[in-house]
């Protein structure tokens, strides 16, 4: 199969009105240190399927990438081949963590365009890969710190509907046959199936410039807003924002440290990711909080310790939910409620060993919020980890 990568021409222009209009989540792409272990380690603790490959097997002499998937979640981990790519410089300062939040859009070159004519900083030109079965387009644009957003666009049996129903995920890629783990996975699904939100630590006074830089680049809205008196503890504090896309996609909050007599949560990620903003965590949604925590735990995921105390005032607050309140409580989910439903979340511990990028696992009945009742308890257990880790 012949495949064949250029730079786009300038000029190109996009059949929607808005050139930034983001169509879905394309993939979250992680830099790691070792992509097949960490491939290994995803599937077999969170239920994914390492379900192609493009590597030196397939023509790459300059990483190895494995597309994880599981509902419309798409991961993929990159490890550089050599010293100096860029993925493996990245994890000698930053350990693995998230290099990319991209977008899939309709034109790749006029989504970029516009996003430099609204303020953006390239991350890297347009760059199209071609080969018989159809073209991918991408872009890319600098946001917080290490982290950048990717626009891709789609042709023929590239498209977005036909990865999602795991046809090829762009030249170079093949499929992945007969890992015992991937057929374990299909016959106990851990039923994540959607990025609901991946939430940024900046450094302190930076929060508002990027929320300024989100709105102004990229269209987003501001949907909420949390301050110290929100989340805080007797030792540390922070505030957030969150931004919205406006088109039912990804939400992002962005969180800087606040005043506190002790290290904040955001202070310690800085520490330990060489003082650079970057992405803390991405919560992904299930549709049944119970059964699927329940596969995480019987999987091995750390989950943060939540006190039964919690639950002896959680139901005052929250009131009644269709869930078993006593799975909930030996599960140790969190519960809160707003004006549109309740949610239910958990948060894992740092999934490396710097105290840097952990996933939140969220459900949501009806609630449209981030569990800000849960806030105080939530960053006690946060404070006692810091505090075993002799960086509170």
């Amino acid at each position: 199969m012949s495949t064949t990568s250029s730079p786009m021409p300038s000029g190109s222009t996009s059949p929607s009105k808005d050139p930034l209009r983001l169509i879905d989540v394309d993939f979250v792409r992680f830099y790691v240190g070792n992509a097949k272990q960490a491939a290994y380690f995803y599937a077999q603790a969170f239920g994914f399927e390492v379900e192609q490959i493009c590597d030196l097997t397939t023509g790459d002499r300059e990483s190895a990438n494995y597309l994880l998937t599981q509902g419309n979640i798409r991961f993929l981990l990159t490890t550089g081949l050599s010293q100096n790519h860029p993925a493996q410089q990245e994890v000698a300062m930053y350990g693995d963590g998230i290099k990319d939040v991209a977008f899939t859009v309709d034109d790749s070159a006029a989504a970029y365009e516009q996003a430099l004519r609204n303020g953006a900083e390239s991350a890297y030109e347009p760059v199209e890969t071609t080969d018989e079965r159809g073209t991918v387009v991408m872009s890319g644009i600098k946001t917080f710190g290490r982290v950048i957003h990717s626009f891709v666009s789609r042709t023929d049996q590239y498209g977005l509907e036909h990865i999602k129903n795991r046809n090829a995920f762009m030249p170079k890629f093949r499929p992945i046959e007969d890992l015992a783990i991937n057929e374990y996975n299909r016959q106990n699904p851990t039923g994540l199936f959607y990025v609901d939100h991946c939430v940024g630590n900046v450094e302190l006074g930076k929060m508002n410039h990027w929320v300024q830089w989100y709105e102004d680049v990229l269209g987003f809205k501001l949907f909420k807003h949390f301050d110290d008196k929100d989340i805080s503890t007797e030792y540390s504090a922070l505030m957030s924002k969150v931004m919205d896309s406006g088109r039912e996609l990804i939400k992002i909050p962005i969180n800087e440290p606040a005043a506190g007599k002790r290290k904040s949560q955001i202070e310690e990620y800085l520490d330990w990711h060489h003082d650079t903003p970057g992405i803390q965590h991405l919560a992904l949604l299930t549709k049944n909080e119970l059964d699927t925590v329940g596969q995480l735990r019987r999987r091995g995921v750390d989950f943060l310790e939540i006190p039964d105390t919690y639950y002896d005032i959680v139901w005052d607050r929250v009131g009644e939910i269709r869930e078993n309140v006593g799975e909930v409580k030996d599960l140790k989910i969190l519960v809160d409620r707003d004006d549109k439903g309740y949610l239910l979340q958990i948060f894992t511990k740092p999934l490396q060993d710097r105290p840097t990028l952990f996933f939140e696992i969220i459900c949501r009945r009806g609630s449209e919020s981030f569990g800000k009742g849960n806030f105080k308890a939530l960053f006690e257990s946060l404070e006692l980890e810091q505090e075993r880790r002799g960086n509170l």
